[in-house]
């Protein structure tokens, strides 16, 4: 089952107040009432993730600009999965999440982004962290 954890509804909320920001303080945009229902229910149920399964439409397509808006791939250009690791040196990512990546759901993609930045473990965390900023703004 595909779900978009809280922490990224929290940076799409943040990066619609940063595009939209509030005229007077307290009106919102269209964008930011959808995630910010979303938001509340989480909050309020103590829901770490949402099904993207009945996820409201406005709310998702706000939700994706944010996602369009972020790195596409943990990709750092050193694959060790093509020597044979079960996991990436390089990203952090499996071997079937490397060959399959173009074809994940954003919502998956952004689970594996989840995982691998708490692991800390891949290379793009710190021999080349450098690198991977890069590689991060060049999308």
């Amino acid at each position: 089952m595909s779900a978009i954890h809280i922490t990224d509804i929290e940076a799409a909320i943040n990066y619609w107040r940063d595009l939209t920001p509030s005229l007077d303080g307290v009106t919102l945009s269209k964008e930011l009432r959808s995630l910010a229902k979303v938001y509340a229910l989480m909050v309020y149920f103590k829901e770490e993730e949402v099904a993207v399964k009945g996820f409201p439409e406005q709310a998702y397509q706000a939700w994706m600009a944010w996602y369009d808006s972020t790195p596409d791939t943990p990709c750092i250009a050193i694959c060790s999965t093509s020597q044979g690791d079960p996991i990436c040196k390089g990203c952090g990512r499996t071997f079937e999440e490397v060959q399959k990546w173009t074809e994940l759901p954003a919502p998956q993609k952004r689970m594996v982004w989840k995982r691998i930045t708490q692991e800390g473990t891949a290379w793009r965390f710190n021999r080349y962290a450098e690198r991977a900023t890069e590689s991060d703004t060049r999308g």
